[in-house]
């Protein structure tokens, strides 16, 4: 009889310790950056929290950017783009 040996690929989480940006007061007049991630319904979903945050908070705009897949980080070029034009960004996921 074979013995087989069965390895447990799990591995204890590193604590990290996280610091939350302060909350804003109000949204009135801010611009809206949304980054989604390619997966399916996350532009439509960014975009309807986007009309949210206008018609019921008063952002004055938001823009919306795509990563180029969802397994990578956003390019710089975009997180450029969105810091110079953006006060409030939202990443999002979809499926």
């Amino acid at each position: 009889m074979e013995k087989f040996q069965v390895f447990d690929p799990t591995t204890t989480p590193k604590e990290q310790a996280i610091t939350f940006v302060p909350r804003l007061v109000s949204l009135r007049n801010l611009r809206i950056g949304l980054v989604e991630n390619t997966k399916f319904n996350a532009d439509k979903l960014l975009l309807k929290i986007a009309a949210i945050l206008e018609q019921e908070y008063g952002a004055q705009s938001h823009m919306i950017r795509s990563k180029r897949n969802a397994g990578v980080p956003t390019d710089e070029k975009v997180i450029r783009e969105i810091a110079d034009n953006c006060d409030v960004v939202i990443a999002g996921v979809g499926d």
